[in-house]
């Protein structure tokens, strides 16, 4: 299950252009990468991965053994270079 502060979505959307019941689908890319991140302190995860028809870069973390997205925006150039490789 996917999950996220509808609050923080509304700034997401206004702030990247994204919308998280978007950049869930990304997280389900079969093509998609994702990596590990702990810049935050804690244990969260970065996958670039396809929706809508854009490359985006979603921020996720567990909890509760549920998905719980952080951020979600478009790639930038570079980072789409690294997408299907």
């Amino acid at each position: 299950m996917v999950t996220f502060d509808p609050r923080k979505a509304k700034a997401n959307r206004k702030k990247h252009g994204v919308a998280f019941s978007d950049a869930r689908l990304a997280l389900d890319d079969p093509l998609g990468l994702t990596r590990e991140d702990w810049s935050e302190g804690e244990q969260r995860f970065v996958t670039l991965g396809v929706a809508v028809g854009s490359i985006l870069v979603v921020t996720w973390t567990e909890r509760h053994n549920q998905i719980r997205i952080i951020s979600a925006r478009k790639a930038s150039a570079g980072e789409a270079k690294h997408y299907g490789n």
